[in-house]
């Protein structure tokens, strides 16, 4: 089976979308950089340098210093699919990234948001 396109997308081809999605719903960008950086425990420093970079998701997501390990607690549906169901690793990732924008668009609250609550 071909490899998914988006594995070999820039991340920064896609970054702006999330931005747009987020500050559309009175969300800012400093709120998407924070997840990011939960998510895959980039500094801002380096998430910028990923960003300038153009990394592919497939690099992005490699080079990540530190995972976070409660992403694991992302449940629900992104693009009709349950993201917990996802079979594939980095698409798993990818999906954990959408699920968690889309929480942010729908205005939960950022410590929800990062499973700061449980």
């Amino acid at each position: 089976m071909a490899e998914h396109r988006i594995f070999t997308m820039s991340v920064a081809s896609v970054y702006p979308h999330y931005v747009t999605k987020a500050e559309k719903k009175g969300r800012t960008k400093a709120e998407v950089d924070e997840i990011f950086r939960w998510l895959t425990g980039y500094s801002q420093k380096e998430l910028e340098g990923q960003l300038e970079s153009k990394a592919d998701f497939r690099t992005f997501f490699a080079e990540a210093p530190a995972m976070n390990p409660s992403r694991e607690l992302i449940k629900g549906v992104v693009c009709g699919i349950r993201v917990e169901e996802v079979e594939d690793p980095l698409m798993r990732e990818i999906r954990y990234l959408d699920k968690l924008i889309d929480e942010l668009a729908k205005g939960k609250k950022m410590e929800k948001i990062l499973r700061n609550d449980v």
